[in-house]
């Protein structure tokens, strides 16, 4: 960890810089929130963390047999219509904490036998987690660190976490601009989403697991299917085979459900039908993506994970 922690004491400096003027995700809202003040996100300077336990429902390799070391932050740079954490994401329900208290959270879950640390909706707060993650490292934090993004992030933030993160696990959730900004409000999601993954890719490679199953390093890729196609999740598995790679690792998410606001859209107001995400399924197949995890109908939406690997391993 010696590596990391002199890798974040020359970045730190640069981090502190973009909360001057904040630039820490695409939206660039130069607030200065080193004064306490705020952007879209409403997020201020300390970290507002919502809670943080042991998570057994990620994906295989993340949660294992000890669940992945979860903390979720509260503010959420996207403003997802359908968004089903919105009561701490994006209404305010917020905790916020010391530095150093949530560099404790870390050691306190690696000390509890979690397999890594879940950073879930870390963009607006890539900052301080850097500091965070360098006091950690200090106390002896060793398991990797995961970055688990909604996909609306600044390349630039990205390049900075070049040997701080192990594990990438963006979303890849719309391959239309138009569709972000409706039901995202995330204006140009596609550019900086896929500019993003590939950096990522670039940094940590495919995803690589340990002789248990236990992802190390690498990139994972999770895909949401929305109804009516609004994700548009085939153009994003051209993409990936494309651009990514073919041996990239892709979670093909089925459970989505409308909540929040969704009620009220009607493009969004129902699960996803069986044949969409057959649809799907055979697009992987298709461009031999043979990597990561699908549910087979029928499926419980409400089970996320209960499915089986694209290839089986053996």
């Amino acid at each position: 960890m010696k590596e990391k922690m002199n890798i974040l004491k020359e970045k730190l400096s640069i981090f502190k810089s973009l909360l001057e003027s904040c630039a820490l995700c695409p939206r660039e809202c130069r607030v200065n929130r080193l004064n306490h003040r705020t952007g879209f996100c409403k997020a201020k300077i300390l970290p507002a963390v919502y809670s943080y336990a042991p998570h057994h429902g990620e994906e295989p390799p993340i949660s294992g047999t000890r669940g992945s070391g979860t903390i979720f932050f509260s503010h959420c740079n996207m403003a997802c219509e359908y968004c089903q954490n919105y009561k701490f994401s994006q209404q305010s329900n917020e905790r916020e904490i010391a530095i150093n208290d949530l560099s404790n959270i870390m050691i306190n879950l690696q000390n509890i036998g979690c397999h890594n640390i879940n950073l879930v909706s870390p963009t607006h707060y890539a900052a301080q987690i850097a500091e965070a993650l360098m006091h950690a490292f200090e106390k002896g934090l060793s398991i990797p660190i995961v970055y688990n993004t909604g996909g609306y992030d600044s390349i630039d933030v990205i390049k900075l976490l070049d040997g701080i993160i192990d594990i990438y696990m963006p979303d890849m959730r719309y391959s239309d601009d138009n569709m972000a900004k409706k039901y995202s409000s995330a204006i140009n999601y596609v550019r900086h989403n896929r500019a993003s993954v590939i950096e990522m890719q670039k940094q940590v490679g495919d995803l690589k697991m340990d002789e248990s199953g236990i992802a190390k390093k690498g990139l994972l890729i999770r895909c949401l299917i929305l109804p009516n196609n609004i994700s548009g999740t085939d153009k994003t598995l051209d993409f990936i085979a494309n651009k990514i790679s073919k041996n990239a690792y892709i979670s093909l998410m089925s459970q989505y459900y409308p909540a929040y606001k969704a009620h009220a859209i009607k493009d969004i107001n129902r699960r996803i039908a069986p044949a969409e995400y057959k649809k799907a399924v055979d697009k992987l197949h298709e461009l031999g993506l043979d990597n990561g995890w699908v549910q087979e109908a029928p499926f419980d939406f409400d089970i996320r994970f209960a499915g089986h690997n694209i290839k089986p391993k053996n």
